[in-house]
């Protein structure tokens, strides 16, 4: 089992280095550069190449069954998910096969809406306290989820 993190904008790194310690989880954090690695014998600090999905694509290229990925990216979920392996967003929500089309094509449909000047701006409600406890809980029901098979 491996947690990767797609840790470039991931406001909740610390949280879920924490909870993969305590599961014994090996810890890839991937990103194009700028972060220090942590101070935990089960992270790794992964610096991907600059360029667009680059994070993205190292992740969706080793991840597999067992392995979880903390990922805020639609697109990137989707991939793990299809790789077999699970996703949860920083705010908790695990992305499974129930949620990811309507995911999909709300945010698709977001961004034609943006890039058609139909809607301005993006984004939703800063993240916050409940968002982070939310995350907590969701990554340990998602770890005892997969422990149990």
């Amino acid at each position: 089992m491996t947690l990767y993190i797609d840790a470039d904008a991931c406001p909740v790194k610390d949280e879920a280095i924490r909870v993969a310690e305590r599961h014994r989880t090996e810890i890839k954090l991937v990103c194009d550069g700028g972060l220090r690695r942590p101070n935990s014998q089960w992270a790794q600090l992964v610096i991907v190449p600059g360029g667009p999905d680059a994070a993205d694509d190292w992740i969706a290229e080793r991840i597999g069954p067992g392995d979880i990925c903390v990922t805020a990216d639609i697109p990137l979920a989707d991939r793990c998910l299809k790789a077999g392996g699970a996703a949860i967003d920083p705010k908790g929500r695990a992305f499974d096969a129930d949620n990811i089309g309507a995911l999909l094509a709300s945010r698709n449909l977001m961004s034609d809406l943006r890039s058609a000047g139909v809607m301005e701006g993006g984004g939703g409600k800063p993240f916050g306290p409940k968002d982070r406890s939310a995350f907590l809980d969701g990554l340990e029901r998602l770890f005892q989820k997969l422990k149990r098979g």
